[in-house]
């Protein structure tokens, strides 16, 4: 079974939204503001690119992603990748960077149990969240910036749900004050 993981640039408060400067969102950007770049932060996002197998997007990150990613060499790994997106209301994929459309979380759950790496779900909060709830996510690879955000999409779901129990693999602050946190799903035996 392939290893599923959610990748994010989160606020201490528990905000994804528009890290790099996506428009709609008044924080956009709030990666780049009042943190000093630090490259050793970034580590984790060039490691995730030689060990991921696929990535997994939901519609919007998807649309946000298509046009810039295949002309970006720092992902130039990831554009070699199979791409999947989970939507509802995509009718086809985009000619620049193709991807295989899946209806739904059930179609996520059989492609798990498909051979090869690990699918790196990128971006994404609302499938992201959904992901968690249906038991299907099993790492977090998270970078949590020192600030609060307040409004905008989260990380996680307010979902009434069961404990989720995690086991850090992996942690590390840097000097800016972002904190490298992996985290493994315990899932219930």
């Amino acid at each position: 079974m392939r290893q599923l993981i959610v990748t994010a640039f989160v606020s201490l408060d528990g905000v994804m939204e528009a890290p790099g400067g996506e428009p709609g969102y008044r924080n956009s950007g709030w990666t780049f503001t009042d943190i000093e770049f630090d490259p050793a932060a970034y580590e984790i996002k060039g490691r995730e690119q030689q060990e991921a197998g696929a990535l997994l997007f939901g519609r919007t990150s998807y649309e946000a992603f298509a046009p810039v990613w295949p002309t970006m060499e720092e992902f130039a790994q990831m554009n070699t990748l199979p791409r999947y997106v989970v939507s509802t209301t995509l009718d086809s994929d985009d000619d620049r960077w193709p991807a295989e459309i899946l209806g739904s979380v059930d179609d996520v759950a059989a492609l798990k149990q498909t051979d090869g790496g690990p699918i790196l779900v990128q971006g994404s909060a609302t499938l992201g969240a959904a992901l968690a709830d249906a038991g299907l996510v099993d790492r977090y690879h998270l970078l949590v910036f020192p600030v609060l955000l307040g409004a905008g999409r989260r990380l996680f779901s307010q979902a009434d749900k069961d404990t989720t129990h995690l086991r850090i693999v992996e942690h590390e602050v840097y000097g800016n004050g972002i904190c490298k946190q992996v985290l493994d799903v315990v899932h219930p035996s």
